[in-house]
């Protein structure tokens, strides 16, 4: 039963339609008006405010499409979902071009097209709600690039506003491609130093020879090559922040060196003979847990101590889910401005992939993947068929493909069902491969129906 009573307006020129549809969404606890043509679809719109217009492309005396567009004239808050046996991609992206949620082929499974309903009621709802946040709470949830509203990102953006008005050192802790630079940025320009230089050591992508030079600077004739005098990045940073990504990649007589420029921010450059003294904040990054690597002697405790006096610790993707649809329009917005493309949106099935991936790679791969289907994409709205998502899954898909079933794990119990689920979503992860993402040729590769295939998908990947 829906939480709320939505009401749907049904708009088919078939009665057996309409009478299946008014009962299945009746029964899910929704109130169903129907319509059987366009202009008595447009008569009620314009008398009654609808949460949701379930409509078909074809009707007798006028086009779907003509009812999606003048129904969004009439109310351009109305959500419409259009079905139509004779749909297209051409079809799909003139319909989401002018405005509709997305669109679902005849015939349909049920539950496919009240997943679909629930979906886009629960955008609808998620936008009312975005639509009602105060000034206070739109101005805590962006701190220069980074994007994203949900629990955990909160309380991190009231962290970065808390450190940001002190001198201590922090530790941006995560796994890689979550963003731990932007963290360190936000600080910085968050802080009273915001007009001073941000500047960044990779300390893991600079020569073990040449780290000490980089750090600290070097004199003229120091060492063969240095024929003139160099400032170092420490010296480089006075008055703002220096950051030092990757720092658990830094060797242990580096960290030495290290130890006193961070404690005092005093440091003397290679082959100089006097110290000099800097006013800097000290922000670091790893992917790796630093107490792991201090007990197994690769990081001195001290200089850990001195680094992480204050840590903050940025979840994974998987983990704040609800980001992924913000960070994934942030980028499709950026990179059809860079491309030149004219990319808008995601369909709701594009929608359910991206839900349905745990990206290993965070934030980082996300970005990546959106370039990619932006720079593939052939329209203006990603569609599954668009969304470039076999490389990142290729990994997984040949792991089960290359499996190993060992019967003799029956005598210690199994689970069936699972091994079986796995086996099924492998060939059908290879044959969407083989196919382009084409449901219809990869059903025909499986010997299904499309009826059939789309079935075992949803079953696979419920929401």
């Amino acid at each position: 039963m829906a939480e709320k009573q939505y009401s749907i307006l049904v708009v088919d020129d078939e009665l057996s339609m309409r009478e299946l549809l008014e009962y299945m969404l009746e029964k899910k606890g929704y109130r169903v008006i129907c319509a059987a043509n366009g202009k008595e679809a447009l008569s009620k719109v314009k008398k009654e405010h609808y949460d949701l217009l379930l409509c078909d492309i074809r009707l007798g005396d006028m086009t779907g499409l003509e009812v999606l567009k003048a129904s969004k004239k009439i109310n351009p808050h109305v959500t419409v979902i259009m079905i139509s046996a004779f749909a297209t991609t051409e079809t799909a992206v003139e319909a989401m071009n002018q405005g509709a949620f997305d669109y679902v082929p005849k015939p349909f499974e049920n539950k496919e097209l009240l997943q679909t309903i629930a979906n886009a009621l629960e955008r609808k709802t998620l936008e009312k709600e975005k639509h009602a946040l105060d000034n206070e709470l739109k101005e805590s949830v962006h701190f220069g690039k980074i994007v994203g509203n949900s629990p955990r990102m909160l309380h991190i953006y009231e962290m970065i506003r808390q450190v940001a008005r002190t001198r201590s050192s922090v530790l941006i802790t995560g796994e890689s491609g979550t963003g731990k630079e932007l963290i360190a940025k936000a600080i910085h320009e968050q802080s009273d130093r915001a007009d001073e230089p941000f500047v960044t050591i990779n300390c893991g992508g600079i020569p073990e020879t040449l780290l000490e030079s980089e750090f600290f600077g070097h004199r003229k004739g120091s060492f063969t090559g240095a024929s003139t005098d160099k400032q170092g990045l420490m010296e480089i940073a006075h008055k703002g922040t220096l950051f030092l990504d990757e720092v658990a990649e830094l060797s242990v007589p580096m960290q030495v060196k290290l130890l006193r420029a961070v404690q005092e921010r005093v440091f003397r450059p290679v082959g100089g003979t006097r110290d000099m003294s800097v006013d800097i904040r000290i922000i670091s990054a790893t992917n790796k847990k630093l107490e792991d690597e201090v007990i197994a002697g690769n990081f001195r405790e001290d200089l850990f101590y001195r680094l992480n006096v204050i840590e903050i610790k940025l979840p994974p993707l998987r983990e704040r889910k609800g980001d992924l649809l913000p960070l994934a329009q942030h980028f499709l917005e950026k990179y059809s401005q860079e491309l030149g493309k004219q990319v808008t949106k995601f369909s709701s099935y594009a929608i359910d992939l991206l839900k349905k991936y745990d990206f290993p790679g965070n934030i980082r791969e996300l970005e990546n993947l959106i370039e990619r289907s932006v720079a593939l994409s052939n329209t203006n709205i990603l569609l599954p068929d668009s969304l470039a998502m076999s490389i990142h899954k290729k990994r997984w898909i040949e792991g089960i493909r290359n499996r190993r079933f060992d019967l003799d794990e029956v005598s210690r119990g199994v689970s069936l069902d699972t091994i079986l689920e796995e086996i099924e979503r492998a060939y059908i992860e290879k044959a969407m491969e083989c196919t382009d993402g084409n449901k219809n040729k990869a059903a025909d590769l499986l010997g299904l129906s499309l009826r059939s295939f789309r079935y075992r998908i949803d079953k696979l990947n419920p929401n």
